[in-house]
């Protein structure tokens, strides 16, 4: 059985949740794009995800968290953006982000 990892989620959406934002760096020689997702939970907690994804497509060094509020979470954001400046001299800015439901057809709206 194979996988294709370029079309793998990274974040799931369940009935209630509403997508908050997705944010994308510029193309890094090597390495790929660095993306940030966010959704808001039905419980008001806000989930991230951070990764690259690679030349390839595949996404690579997902990292996740929790956010109390809108406060915490721009604040994880910010570091997120100050730490790509620092080492790879891009920018973090927001972006269009594709909602699919499980068999692949595109979803409309933010909220589930």
């Amino acid at each position: 059985m194979s996988h294709d990892l370029s079309r793998a989620a990274v974040m799931r959406i369940e009935k209630g949740e509403e997508m908050l934002g997705g944010w994308v760096s510029e193309q890094i020689p090597q390495v790929g794009i660095y993306k940030v997702l966010a959704k808001k939970k039905t419980d008001g907690i806000i989930e991230w995800a951070h990764f690259v994804q690679r030349d390839n497509g595949l996404k690579d060094r997902v990292i996740r968290g929790e956010a109390k509020n809108h406060q915490e979470f721009d604040a994880v954001l910010e570091t997120i953006k100050k730490t790509l400046r620092r080492i790879y001299g891009v920018s973090l800015q927001a972006a269009d982000y594709d909602i699919r439901n499980p068999d692949g057809k595109k979803v409309t709206g933010s909220k589930h």
